[in-house]
């Protein structure tokens, strides 16, 4: 069991990881303040560092990780362009990342909880990225 639920908390993380890169990258060449585009910045290396980590744990357990959801990412995207395309503002841009911080944070509790199982290290990982999440949703309210 827990080897099971450190996988499946694992790949959650992993999915979710490369779905917070992904909107990062999506929206960083709009971003007008230097500040913030050095906070997004900072963010990013901070989760690809996380994703290594995970990426070392899901190799021993010869697992290859998840991709995200394709719904949620196409989703994710017509919702950001549709929004960039209306208003191309820094606000729009902490808004979008906002909500996908509050929805990453949501998400990965669920799966803290739900795979209890998981080992110490996994868990670990986990409260990292949420803090991660956290700490950028706050550091950007400057720009709502």
């Amino acid at each position: 069991m827990i080897e099971s639920d450190t996988i499946k908390l694992l790949r959650e993380c992993d999915a979710g990881i490369k779905m917070g890169v992904s909107s990062i990258d999506e929206v960083q060449e709009y971003v007008h303040h230097n500040k913030f585009r050095e906070l997004l910045s900072d963010c990013k290396i901070k989760h690809e560092k996380l994703q290594e980590e995970i990426q070392n744990l899901l190799e021993q357990y010869h697992d290859e990780g998840k991709e995200p959801n394709p719904m949620a990412k196409s989703m994710s995207w017509m919702k950001t362009n549709v929004k960039l395309v209306m208003d191309e503002s820094d606000e729009t841009i902490a808004d979008l990342i906002t909500d996908g911080c509050n929805m990453g944070v949501k998400s990965l509790h669920k799966y803290l909880n739900q795979y209890k199982a998981a080992s110490e290290q996994t868990k670990d990982i986990t409260k990292r990225l949420i803090n991660l999440e956290e700490k950028l949703a706050i550091d950007i309210r400057q720009y709502l």
